[in-house]
């Protein structure tokens, strides 16, 4: 009996999962986890096996949950070669659909195709890492997988731009973090973090790096000094760290503004969801969003928001309706749009209820994952 049931293991289909990152913050990590959850859920449904890799999390098995769907994987501490190896040993044991959760596993995708011919091939592509021509190898993986996908219609443009035939590439949008959801409209406000400032609260959500300045974080900045002759108690809360956090900081002592500007860090999902709650309204003016999650978690708190008129971020802001699209690095037009919301609180309240009412209809974490089983449905009965 026990010999029967190890056989019947040997024989289901196993499908795989390769990630970049799992266990952190951004917004490519909560994506990845998102579609490790789908795919473990449909891999159950289906009586197959799963087996899931991050590259860049500690080398032991990991268990980790998405809006209660428990699954397992496995971390190969930025080990390339073995997360190489063990990819292409988990593609030989009846591999069946590999999903590669960034370009830049695209490559060992491809390496488990040749060692197992059988395998199809999916990988997800998020924004700015597909907006100009990637080295060959990586371009290559991407032109012959079975099917690319693209959180946005604008990335999916940036896709083709690599020369990916039309019909492979599927947009995908991501989803609101099924934490988000659980969080009822008419619950009372969280605890706010330490350090969250009295007065009226622009909040913006990122990473502030240096090679990521085009998240329009000093844009905001140099917007401020307009603003304060009219509105003396309004206050830029900044959710995040990075290298170029001490760049911004000075920043702001430079236009003299650095008593109204507060970074925050290391906070809890509590804290930042207090954080969304609490503020008047969300801006991230960014170009190089290939989507922005940031935004749908201020939409689903019911805020307006303030983005940039680039990217996949006016397939989530509707302009005029949910919030306002601005040109990157345009701090005049910036303020104005942020004068129009503060001058209109019945104005800022009608759009965020917009918002939050399409992220309900569109966004949910449940519309995510019908859409990548019934994508994963289809590579697996090819």
């Amino acid at each position: 009996m026990l010999a029967l049931r190890h056989d019947t293991r040997q024989t289901r289909r196993v499908l795989i999962g390769l990630f970049t990152e799992l266990n952190g913050t951004g917004g490519v990590q909560r994506a990845s986890r998102h579609l490790a959850a789908a795919l473990s859920e449909f891999a159950a449904s289906r009586h197959l096996d799963y087996r899931l890799l991050s590259l860049n999390d500690t080398r032991e098995l990991h268990r980790m949950s998405v809006g209660g769907k428990e699954f397992v994987f496995t971390g190969c501490e930025r080990s390339k070669a073995r997360f190489t190896a063990t990819a292409i040993r988990a593609a030989r044991r009846r591999g069946k659909v590999v999903l590669a959760g960034h370009p830049n596993l695209g490559p060992v995708a491809q390496a488990m195709k040749i060692a197992a011919p059988r395998l199809r091939t999916i990988i997800c592509t998020h924004g700015v890492e597909v907006w100009e021509p990637l080295p060959a190898v990586r371009r290559l993986a991407l032109r012959w997988a079975n099917v690319v996908l693209a959180p946005s219609a604008d990335t999916a443009n940036h896709v083709a731009e690599q020369h990916v035939r039309r019909e492979r590439i599927r947009v995908l949008p991501w989803a609101l973090d099924p934490e988000f959801e659980a969080i009822p409209a008419n619950a009372p406000p969280g605890k706010l973090p330490h350090g969250y400032p009295e007065g009226r609260v622009i909040l913006t959500v990122g990473r502030w790096l240096a090679n990521e300045r085009y998240k329009g974080m000093d844009t905001l900045i140099t917007a401020l000094p307009r603003l304060l002759t009219r509105w003396p108690e309004l206050q830029l809360v900044a959710v995040g760290d990075g290298d170029d956090r001490v760049w911004l900081e000075e920043l702001a002592e430079k236009n003299g503004v650095n008593r109204h500007v507060h970074f925050l860090s290391g906070l809890s999902f509590q804290e930042l969801s207090a954080c969304y709650e609490a503020c008047e309204m969300f801006a991230l003016p960014s170009r190089g969003e290939g989507f922005g999650l940031v935004y749908l978690e201020a939409m689903a708190r019911g805020k307006p928001v303030i983005g940039g008129a680039h990217g996949g971020a006016p397939e989530v802001i509707e302009d005029g309706v949910t919030g306002y699209l601005v040109p990157h690095g345009d701090a005049a037009q910036l303020a104005t749009s942020i004068e129009t919301l503060l001058s209109d609180p019945a104005l800022a309240q009608k759009m965020g209820g917009r918002g939050r009412q399409r992220v309900e209809r569109e966004f949910r974490f449940s519309v995510f994952a019908k859409a990548l089983k019934k994508i994963l449905r289809e590579q697996c009965e090819s």
